[in-house]
């Protein structure tokens, strides 16, 4: 084989003749050369990716950083759950009172008469119950139980204004019953004189009588038959101890003759309550009450406020 090498001044060249060994040496060192390279770009590659892998620590603090992110996490949604339990139980507190307060109006209605006491206790909580069901379903989500508070709250609400209605219509019909005059105003006794012209017991004369007489033990009861406020209570011309009540819409009622006088002048009185004790102070012949129902100021006959208990 042979060479031919071209020189680059004037064109001149050489030839270089190339025997068999000469030539095997080329081939061997090409494809050292070949080899040697290929080796070197795979240790070349080999360095890259292992530069490229975590080393340990980095692996940790990797893990690390990710296990302080979902800590965070987890204690914002602890906060956040906290924050509406703690809502959730203010507003039980709240719908706690206003039950007790439903529970006060429902026993004041059974104390006035309007429920059966027999039928309602407010003391104990309602009985329920049934058959245990087999479609048992999971707990109440938050979400749930809040809708199931609110629609719970629209209710209580509901019932708080109808019991409030309720309490106002029971205590005004319960006010106009304590100032509805009726009845009479001894606990024990008859009747002894009536209403309008009699004969004058002193002097035998054909006289008026403003009210009724109602005779009795000494020392009895006498009691008032409305409620109302005490606008005279002594002595009285006539009257001997005299207590008068006023019972609004301008009726009032005067019981005369008394023993002993129980209430004095501006206090509140309530229907059936002891005023004063049967006597015969003033002009009177014996213990009796002198019983009379005035309206506007003017007397009427106090019969037929005495017969209203009857009806």
């Amino acid at each position: 084989m042979n060479i031919i090498l071209v020189g680059k001044h004037h064109g001149k060249s050489r030839v270089l003749a190339l025997n068999g060994k000469l030539a095997v040496g080329l081939g061997g060192l090409a494809l050292g050369l070949l080899v040697a390279a290929g080796w070197g770009g795979y240790q070349a590659a080999v360095s890259q990716a292992e530069a490229a892998e975590p080393t340990p620590s980095e692996l940790v603090e990797h893990w690390q950083s990710k296990l302080s992110d979902q800590k965070q996490e987890l204690a914002q949604v602890r906060e956040d759950a906290q924050q509406q339990i703690d809502a959730l139980t203010l507003r039980l507190g709240e719908m706690q009172g206003r039950l007790l307060r439903l529970d006060a109006l429902g026993q004041r209605f059974v104390e006035s008469g309007l429920v059966a006491s027999e039928e309602f206790d407010f003391s104990e909580p309602p009985a329920v119950g049934g058959p245990e069901s087999s479609s048992l379903k999971d707990s109440y989500s938050i979400p749930a139980l809040t809708d199931m508070i609110d629609r719970l709250d629209n209710q209580l609400s509901d019932r708080e204004q109808q019991l409030r209605l309720l309490d106002k219509l029971a205590s005004r019909k319960k006010i106009e019953d304590e100032r509805y005059v009726e009845g009479r105003p001894i606990t024990w006794g008859w009747l002894s004189s009536n209403y309008g012209y009699r004969t004058d017991p002193f002097n035998g004369k054909r006289a008026w009588h403003d009210g009724v007489d109602l005779a009795g033990k000494e020392g009895s009861d006498i009691i008032a038959v409305a409620a109302g406020v005490v606008t005279w209570a002594g002595d009285r011309y006539g009257y001997g101890n005299l207590v008068e009540i006023d019972h609004g819409d301008g009726l009032t009622t005067r019981y005369g003759h008394c023993k002993e006088v129980e209430v004095k002048v501006g206090d509140v009185v309530q229907k059936g309550q002891v005023i004063g004790l049967m006597g015969s102070t003033g002009r009177s012949t014996g213990p009796h009450v002198h019983f009379e129902v005035r309206k506007n100021g003017r007397s009427t006959d106090p019969r037929k406020y005495i017969a209203r208990a009857d009806h």
